[in-house]
């Protein structure tokens, strides 16, 4: 037996707000069932797991133990710089001067995620 991942679920203050950010982040629309105040928000994600957005009272106030990595299709750098504009905020560069690494950003409500490599960096740079 076995069981499959439907959904990534992350507790927030304002659901229909934070899914919104993911949805630029993806490219993957909300759904028009979903409207601001929404106790819930889902967004759909082709071949894998959906992410989940519930409403929880209280405010995010430690380091997540569970994270998203993303993998771009353009550049490690250019991605973060449009992250960056839609509204992350930089945690921590872990980009090493021979290309490799990454960089953690976090969300509008702090949670943690990483910018790794695009596939076509990786097989450039090994």
């Amino acid at each position: 037996m076995t069981s499959l991942v439907r959904h990534i679920t992350i507790g927030c203050r304002d659901a229909y707000e934070l899914a919104g950010f993911w949805s630029a982040v993806t490219g993957q629309p909300l759904t028009d069932e979903d409207f601001p105040g929404d106790p819930e928000v889902l967004i759909a994600l082709p071949g894998g797991p959906g992410l989940l957005f519930i409403h929880v009272p209280e405010p995010k106030s430690v380091k997540n133990r569970v994270h998203l990595d993303l993998q771009p299709d353009t550049t490690r750098d250019a991605e973060v710089e449009r992250l960056l504009g839609i509204g992350a905020t930089l945690v921590s560069d872990m980009r090493r001067p021979d290309g490799k690494g990454w960089v953690v950003l976090a969300d509008p409500e702090g949670n943690e995620f990483c910018v790794e490599r695009s596939a076509a960096e990786r097989s450039e740079n090994g």
